[in-house]
């Protein structure tokens, strides 16, 4: 049975407009049904009975939360996504027995449960240094219907990525420098295809790319092995981004417009 230690990049900030009406400017901060999400990731990892040590990489605010208490670490959050989690795998690496694999999960998914991370952890190839959840837009919209998210259409299917991953420690530091670059345009369609070079924007505007073509091309621009786990939940895909991602999720979870699964 894998275990492993985690990290929670928890930097994330919401516009004015929407923080004024739950009450926080952080996503990791906002409740739901009286826990902030950050609490909900935590006690859910602990759940799974496979998590060593968990760090949170957030903002003063966020450290100094009661949720934030329940992990082990708690470390300033960087300027992006990806510096957070470097923080986060610094603190780790300073530790007693250091990981050789983390799961970086982010602090904005209100569906978490423990056996959605452990489904998806016990899919994970072994062998691979990045794995990460892919789920198809009829998977997506068949469990939250009429909701919102990216789509990146490939000729085997419209795709949308899960945010939890499996990461070997050595290739997440090699690969962070690009990463970034990666973060900066996850979600615009034309960035990402623009960053991975002119044949593969010409391919993705032609809709020629399948998965395995995106998985080989990531594998030579990171300089590591990956895989995509097919088939996980919906729910490692929503995200809260904006108020409507943030209401939908509350009529969700009260029932109005289904029951979230274990």
């Amino acid at each position: 049975m894998l275990t492993f230690d985690a990290i929670l990049p928890a930097g994330g900030l919401i516009d004015p407009e929407f923080a004024a009406k739950v009450g926080t400017s952080n996503k990791a901060l906002i409740r739901f049904e009286d826990k902030t999400i950050l609490e909900r990731t935590i006690t859910s990892l602990r759940a799974t009975g496979r998590v060593g040590r968990i760090v949170v990489a957030g903002t003063e605010d966020v450290r100094s939360s009661d949720a934030a208490k329940l992990a082990d670490l708690a470390v300033p959050s960087g300027r992006s996504g990806p510096e957070s989690i470097l923080n986060g795998l610094k603190a780790l690496l300073a530790e007693k027995n250091p990981p050789s694999k983390v799961a970086v999960v982010t602090t904005d998914l209100p569906f978490l449960t423990p056996k959605l991370l452990t489904d998806f952890i016990d899919a994970c190839p072994k062998e691979v240094d990045l794995c990460m959840p892919l789920i198809t837009k009829s998977q997506y919209q068949s469990r939250f219907p009429h909701s919102s998210s990216t789509f990146i259409p490939l000729q085997d299917d419209t795709w949308t990525s899960g945010n939890v991953y499996l990461i070997d420690v050595k290739a997440l530091e090699k690969s962070m420098p690009h990463l970034e670059k990666v973060f900066v345009v996850r979600k615009s369609k034309l960035g990402m295809a623009k960053l991975l070079g002119p044949v593969f924007l010409y391919k993705f505007i032609r809709k020629q790319l399948t998965v395995p073509i995106v998985e080989a091309k990531l594998k030579q621009m990171l300089g590591c092995t990956g895989a995509p786990v097919l088939n996980c939940a919906p729910e490692l895909a929503y995200d809260i981004d904006d108020f409507d991602d943030y209401e939908y999720a509350v009529r969700f979870i009260g029932g109005e417009l289904s029951n979230v699964g274990n």
